[in-house]
């Protein structure tokens, strides 16, 4: 079954976003970003080409020849996709296929209408039986 992981207050979700990652990416696994906003989409794009300050996270569109040999795909849909590793979800909505993931990962910024959309989403996980982990970013990031 997916496992769920909800980074909420996050004071800015595309660095915060950005910095998990990279982390992520230090501990060689792939992973997926649903972002079917193109603002957002583009925003953690800059936001990856400095991300360590010191170092690059390489990452591509899901459109890029290159997706399937590269660790992070930034997608704006969920279909004919390299992988179904880890998700990261910077949609207001649960995105679609979520369970194909072994991790899907949220994060949830400090304004009304992300916190209001964030519990929605951790309503309809649990409400389906799935674990929902919690991790505080007040502080952090």
């Amino acid at each position: 079954m997916t496992q769920i992981f909800f980074y909420h207050n996050a004071a800015n979700r595309i660095g915060t976003t950005a910095f998990l990652i990279g982390r992520t990416f230090a501990q060689k696994k792939a992973l997926l970003v649903y972002a079917p906003d193109a603002e957002i989409a583009a925003a953690l794009d800059r936001q990856l080409w400095g991300q360590p300050p010191t170092g690059f996270v390489p990452h591509v569109g899901a459109d890029s020849p290159l997706a399937a040999q590269t660790p992070v795909v930034i997608t704006r849909t969920l279909e004919s996709l390299p992988h179904d590793e880890r998700l990261f979800n910077l949609s207001s909505d649960v995105p679609p296929g979520f369970s194909r993931f072994t991790s899907l990962i949220e994060i949830v910024g400090r304004g009304d209408e992300e916190r209001a959309d964030g519990r929605k989403r951790a309503r309809f996980y649990k409400d389906r039986g799935y674990d929902v982990r919690y991790v505080d970013c007040t502080g952090k990031h």
